[in-house]
């Protein structure tokens, strides 16, 4: 009977992930009002839990050096943050997040190019109806291609594209040490959005950070504390629970984006947005369900 009762920890170490990331943009948008873009506030939060891994684990830079694939997983984590944390501080945070969840589709043509996974009729199901989902979310009211129509949306299309990669790439490296997987996602976040920042602030299109203040800081250090801790549980739940349960308790991410967006007013529901969104989660837990 103690069996199904343990389940529940590695259940609520996935919800704590999903609840992070699901209302993460508030932190972000704090951190902006206060003159640190998003990509200097995610190169920043990430490089202190490289520092922390790295000292708590340093045989993890050893692995990470000697094995070339995992520099995949580092610009595919770092790429996926990197225009995440950029799209839900400056777009709608519900259209962002479900444009992200378009992860089926993608996964469903990375699996099958990189894992030589063979194309299911489910896996077709699954693509239909994130075409759909995403069709209707971006449908515009005037007409028109049901295509990114800003910023924001195509950060989230994109982001949801790198994820994949990177849900991918995790599968691809199951082998290698948990704590020099979790090095090469948070370094990728550092060395992305580091190197994006730079370039796009030597074109003035992204402000130098603001002086040092005990306000921005203390936040910049509580959210690290707060991503490290949420990759941890994500790692201790996935490692725990079958591949389609983990799948399914991750989509609530999408719950805490819609809710707290909408409650502190970073988002609209309309019912096209309904659809399309239902559509786009369906599709995510079907991808579980065929795991």
């Amino acid at each position: 009977m103690k069996a199904p009762r343990l389940l529940w920890l590695p259940v609520l170490a996935l919800i704590f992930n999903a609840f992070t990331w699901g209302v993460s943009w508030w932190p972000f948008r704090q951190l902006q009002a206060q003159g640190l873009h998003p990509l200097w506030a995610t190169a920043l939060i990430y490089l202190l839990a490289v520092l922390f891994i790295g000292c708590w684990r340093p045989a993890s830079w050893g692995q990470l050096w000697r094995e070339p694939t995992l520099w995949v997983l580092v610009l595919a984590s770092g790429s996926t943050n990197a225009a995440f944390n950029w799209a839900v501080t400056i777009g709608d945070v519900v259209r962002v997040v479900l444009l992200f969840y378009l992860m089926p589709l993608w996964a469903v043509l990375l699996a099958r190019l990189l894992l030589r996974e063979r194309l299911t009729p489910w896996a077709g199901v699954r693509v239909a109806l994130a075409l759909a989902g995403a069709a209707v979310v971006l449908w515009p009211q005037g007409g028109g291609w049901p295509v990114p129509h800003n910023l924001a949306e195509s950060l989230g299309v994109f982001g949801g594209f790198a994820f994949a990669l990177n849900n991918v790439m995790l599968r691809h490296q199951a082998h290698q040490p948990e704590m020099a997987r979790a090095l090469a996602m948070f370094l990728g976040g550092t060395v992305v959005a580091g190197a994006l920042a730079l370039a796009l602030c030597a074109q003035g299109l992204v402000p130098v950070p603001p002086a040092p203040s005990p306000a921005w800081l203390a936040g910049a250090l509580g959210l690290s504390a707060l991503f490290l801790f949420s990759n941890l549980a994500l790692q201790y739940g996935a490692a725990r629970l079958s591949a389609n349960v983990t799948a399914v308790v991750l989509v609530t991410e999408v719950l805490f984006a819609g809710v707290s967006a909408v409650l502190l007013g970073a988002g609209q529901l309309s019912t096209q947005l309904l659809v399309g969104g239902a559509l786009i989660v369906c599709a995510a837990l079907l991808s579980a369900l065929d795991d």
